[in-house]
């Protein structure tokens, strides 16, 4: 059996513009076939923060200089932008894989996530889309129902709530392409968040996280490894400070302690350790691997990277 590996790809590292992507996704994909040429199964969910950021101004943008053209919602926005970053990643590995001589299919999925709505998220929304508004455009807003915030004192933006995902609809599909050896791409920007009304899934504005989607992700084609990539090759305690620390091993306790002692940044280290922490608990022999792109082949290999196991 070939060891199964979910990779979790920021979106960040995929550029701001199309262009800028296409020319990313050319050495992402290089990594990537490093790992499938090795003979691990690989499986892939990347974020889109930049992307649907993009696609939902110029669709703001658009509908305010033409009435014609409706405004688009948010779950369409996030189909968008999973649709174009699957398009360019699938193309760039099928290329890359191709060039190796290798027989392996790569296919890009548009994923639905299930989240409650009741989550507590829902009642405080705080994660900001779209374009700026001026108060009077928020307040129009508002009287819609849709919740509006003041950004960091540059205007006013939408905001929606980040819930946490509960199930991939697409699951039994992907875990058959998995095990069929084909690389799935799934799961992108968090998948597109869809809630069951009136027994009918129906999609919802929201953003989920990517890694914890990854997690979800993960866990439905029973990998044994999550590899959550960032901008550095190891976790660090004492970040940044003279005592600065690298981890090569975390258990989740340890992990846990660190979270209380807040070690880990908010807005990048700490959702990547949550999640981490939930998948090494999830199952026993489960674990994951925090590490840069360009080492995740040499940290499967245990020469690098930080492993949070159980």
């Amino acid at each position: 059996m070939k060891q199964k590996v979910v990779i979790a790809l920021g979106g960040n590292a995929l550029g701001n513009t199309p262009d800028e992507q296409k020319a990313a996704v050319l050495e992402t994909s290089k990594s990537i076939a490093d790992l499938v040429e090795s003979g691990v199964q690989v499986t892939i969910c990347h974020g889109n923060g930049p992307q649907v950021g993009m696609i939902k101004k110029a669709m703001d943008t658009a509908s305010k200089t033409d009435p014609t053209i409706p405004e688009m919602p948010f779950p369409e926005c996030g189909a968008m932008s999973e649709g174009y970053i699957g398009f360019h990643l699938q193309c760039a590995l099928h290329n890359e894989i191709k060039s190796r001589n290798l027989d392996i299919n790569v296919v890009s999925m548009v994923t639905q996530v299930l989240v409650d709505i009741e989550d507590s998220s829902f009642k405080n929304p705080t994660k900001p889309i779209g374009s700026f508004m001026t108060k009077e455009e928020a307040d129009a807003l508002a009287k819609t129902g849709v919740s509006v915030a003041e950004d960091a004192g540059r205007g006013y933006r939408q905001v929606v709530a980040s819930p946490h995902p509960i199930d991939i609809i697409e699951g039994a599909a992907i875990s058959y392409l998995v095990d069929t050896g084909t690389v799935v791409i799934a799961g992108g920007g968090g998948g597109i968040p869809v809630v069951y009304q009136d027994g009918k899934l129906t999609g919802i504005d929201a953003v989920i996280d990517k890694d914890l989607t990854s997690v979800r992700l993960a866990q439905t084609v029973d990998a044994d490894t999550l590899i959550i990539l960032t901008a550095v090759e190891k976790v660090a305690i004492n970040f940044g400070k003279p005592d600065e620390t690298w981890l090569d091993e975390l258990s989740v306790e340890d992990a846990k302690m660190y979270i209380e002692k807040n070690e880990f940044a908010a807005g990048s280290m700490l959702p990547k350790i949550k999640a981490a922490i939930e998948f090494a608990e999830s199952k026993e022999g489960r674990k994951t691997l925090i590490t840069s792109l360009e080492k995740a082949g040499d940290g499967l290999k245990g020469q690098t990277g930080t492993w949070i196991v159980r």
